[in-house]
């Protein structure tokens, strides 16, 4: 072989090695620059995590402060006065929750688009409409002064975070991907969050909407059969200018119907301590981070631990070295929806006893984010804000506007300082008389043994508790509210015979009582099964009611399924069909995960909804449809008779073809086999970021773990409502805490998912198995252990 030829095979062998040469370099290059990229996002993206170690100075404090936050992620900050202690609290959740606190203020307030861009213009609107952040102004300007420098003292904290924040380019990455930054904090801003939790524990004004729509749309009988109370009187409220529901609530935001709670108090005498046992697990929406923030605070007149609305101060939810308490949902009447007629030479003017009266128009601009201003007003009448927006169109001169307790002036963060401060029943009662709304089932245990109940909070006397269930004539003044149940003549109850008080956002009084609290209530199953539990058992423990809270049996199960049973048992079921029943009057009625029965049980009541409704009910109407499953449950119970059940062939015909559906539905999703199917196969909890949507990259930072399988149900104590289409639960026990009052220093604590609000953090996915589990974690009052913080002038 000549030296060129070897030249010419060569060469191509050389050139190979060169272009392999180039590649590698270039990959280590690349290599290099994505390192050299991803150190410099990790440190900037680190340089937000909340400092828990070392020494930062915060100018407007008098001394310093400790922060000592123990293994869980909580902070428990000891200061010398009050000034320093809620600017510290202030700057330690904004270390944690800036963020979430600021997506808070613009969501309640309606200025989401000044950083969203028009998506949430919508939104916007009808928070601009309702008017949160004006009632939330109305209630700064009657709290006392000492109220008024808390608020402020905990504004300065968070500010102080705030100005340090941005000099040192560390606010939180979802800031950067915003674009955008907080602006000032203000005492207003804590009050508006406030009232947003006021908005998420409702008050049915959307269930008035639906009945006006079921009486308009049905046949009369027809109609009364899904109202909550079947009503005496049969009210019936259908004009010349009938409003139409759908198109009137289009852009409505209708609070989780799920959202609830469970609470009890056990007697000394029931408890295996001698002393009283306390109870609390709030029913919320589920994400990342939680709703709570757990802290404690001290000072030299106050000592309290337990949970707080980030952007909040003070403790709303735990106990003191002396008392705790906890809170559910009332579920009171406390929304009405009135028909307003609009004069048709004026827009602003409506009729009220026969006379034309001047609204108040509140000019509301809103900020579009890369687009313009929009010039946006609010109407409202002597009842409240107009929420009707397409009224107009559909009813002419007939709009419908909201009045509710929670648009008036209150002072629940008054209260909650107070109540921060109560050694006793007697100190903490008077601090209730300035929680006017959300009206709460209050459950109170103290040291000296007392156990105690009130329902608490403005609460409409209504002259006809049948008037609650539909719109009323905004023109007729015998329509309007006749005050608030007198405080002394609420519900409560001190110290009762049988040694317990439970609440389950369930009927909570009977027939007896002399004013009206409510048409609606949640489903009777969770209470029942806590009463059961609570009322077989002595010797009573913390770990006895932490258990009781991942408590799984469903008694709505065990009401129907005999009953099913029976209505099926001359009925030809196919194969599948037969398994499932099999299934069915086999189990033990607990929402286990590893069970197939809640799986089939569940999806079975889901399509006899779908069979009873959908044909009949618009989706969007259906939105408004607040306690479907109250009503569902007693037209199953009415059976045949039951027009709903008649018109759908019967209730063997009901139940023959929903089972039907609902197997062949199962069969295709699990497989042939009932007994291998799993509830937790389909029944998975995951804590969603609210910028995990936007892509996967962020799903994957943002949404850390998988979801889990988890066992429980809407209608067990372990409540855990989901999303029927997904499977995903999104609603549950937001927080779940016990405490033996014979050792008032130790409570224990579930935050699902975490302390922090930070990916990185230790505490940002680290209770999620917990949730699941029932794994509490103990948190003492004077925590000794962990990493201190000194805040310093």
């Amino acid at each position: 072989m000549s030296l060129q030829t070897q030249e010419v095979i060569l060469e191509p062998q050389k050139k190979k090695r060169n272009k392999k040469k180039i590649i590698l370099i270039s990959l280590g290059v690349l290599l290099a620059i994505g390192l050299s990229l991803f150190i410099f996002a990790n440190g900037y993206i680190n340089k937000s995590l909340a400092e828990t170690e070392g020494t930062i100075q915060l100018p407007s404090l008098e001394n310093e402060v400790t922060v000592t936050t123990d293994g869980d992620g909580v902070p428990h900050i000891k200061a010398e006065n009050n000034h320093d202690l809620y600017m510290a609290q202030g700057y330690i959740q904004a270390q944690s929750r800036m963020f979430q606190m600021e997506m808070s203020r613009r969501q309640a307030s309606g200025t989401l688009s000044e950083i969203v861009g028009e998506a949430a213009v919508g939104h916007d609107k009808y928070f601009r409409s309702l008017g949160l952040r004006r009632a939330a102004e109305e209630s700064y300007n009657i709290y006392s002064d000492e109220s008024k420098k808390v608020l402020q003292w905990f504004a300065d904290g968070v500010n102080a975070y705030i100005k340090q924040a941005k000099e040192e380019n560390s606010l939180p990455v979802e800031f950067t991907l915003m674009g955008s930054e907080p602006a000032e904090w203000t005492p207003v801003d804590s009050l508006t969050i406030g009232k947003y939790m006021a908005f998420d524990l409702g008050g049915h004004w959307e269930r008035q909407a639906f009945n006006y729509y079921a009486l308009n749309n049905f046949a009369e009988e027809k109609a009364y059969e899904l109202f909550p109370v079947y009503p005496e009187n049969k009210p019936t409220i259908i004009g010349e200018d009938e409003v139409d529901v759908a198109a009137s609530f289009e852009n409505a935001i209708i609070p989780h119907a799920f959202n609830g709670s469970n609470n009890w108090v056990v007697s000394g005498e029931k408890s295996k301590s001698g002393q009283p046992l306390l109870a609390n697990d709030p029913h919320l929406g589920l994400a990342t981070p939680s709703i709570w923030y757990q802290m404690q605070l001290e000072s030299p007149d106050v000592s309290v631990s337990g949970v707080i609305f980030a952007g909040v101060p003070g403790i709303i939810l735990g106990h003191n070295e002396k008392i705790a308490w906890g809170v559910t949902n009332t579920g009171p009447d406390v929304q009405q929806l009135y028909l307003e007629k609009r004069n048709p030479d004026n827009p602003n003017e409506f009729l009220y006893e026969d006379n034309w009266e001047e609204a108040e128009v509140i000019d509301e601009p809103i900020k579009v984010k890369d687009g313009e201003t929009i010039d946006y007003e609010v109407i409202e009448t002597r009842h409240g804000p107009i929420i009707s927006e397409h009224a107009n169109e559909s009813a002419k001169d007939t709009v419908m506007s909201l009045r509710w307790t929670a648009l008036e002036a209150t002072t629940e963060l008054e209260a909650i300082l107070e109540i921060n401060r109560a050694s006793n029943w007697s100190e903490f009662e008077k601090g209730l008389e300035k929680f006017l709304s959300p009206a709460q089932n209050f459950v109170f245990a103290s040291s000296d043994g007392t156990i105690a109940y009130k329902a608490n909070g403005n609460i409409p006397i209504y002259e006809n508790g049948e008037d609650a269930q539909l719109p009323l004539e905004g023109w007729e003044k015998e329509n309007n509210w006749k005050g608030y149940i007198p405080f002394d003549e609420l519900p409560t109850v001190v110290n009762p015979d049988k040694g317990f008080v439970a609440t389950a956002n369930n009927k909570i009084i009977g027939d007896e009582y002399p004013y009206h609290i409510s048409n609606m209530w949640a489903q009777p199953y969770r209470y029942e099964r806590i009463a059961e539990v609570l009322a077989a058992g002595n010797d009573l423990t913390a770990k006895d009611m932490q258990a009781l809270q991942m408590d799984k049996m469903n008694l709505q199960a065990r009401e129907f399924v005999p009953m099913f049973a029976e209505t099926l048992d001359s009925v030809e079921l196919t194969d599948d069909a037969k398994k499932a029943m099999e299934l069915l009057l086999n189990w033990d009625y607990k929402d286990n995960v590893d069970a197939s029965q809640p799986l089939i049980f569940h999806q079975w009541l889901d399509e006899i909804e779908a069979i009873l409704y959908d044909g009949e009910i618009p989706e969007d109407v259906m939105d408004l449809f607040g306690s479907r499953g109250q009503t569902t449950d007693e037209l199953l119970r009415r059976g045949n008779n039951s027009i709903w059940i008649q018109e759908n062939g019967g209730i063997k015909e009901l139940l023959s073809q929903s089972l039907e559906n609902t197997m062949d539905k199962l069969v295709k999703e699990h497989g042939k086999e009932p007994a291998d199917w799993k509830w937790g196969d389909y029944h998975k909890v995951q804590f969603y970021h609210p910028l995990s949507d936007i892509s996967p990259v962020l799903e994957f930072f943002f949404n850390n773990e998988d979801p889990i399988s988890v066992g429980g149900s809407s209608v067990t104590p372990m409540a855990a409502s989901y999303d029927s289409e997904t499977g995903i639960v999104d609603h549950g026990a937001s927080w779940r805490f016990v405490i033996d009052t014979n050792d008032m220093e130790t409570g224990y604590h579930i935050v699902g998912p975490g302390q922090a609000g930070h990916f990185k953090s230790d505490w940002y996915h680290n209770q999620m198995n917990d949730w699941v589990g029932g794994g509490y974690h103990v948190t003492e009052m004077n925590a000794e252990k962990g990493m201190e913080l000194t805040l310093t002038p």
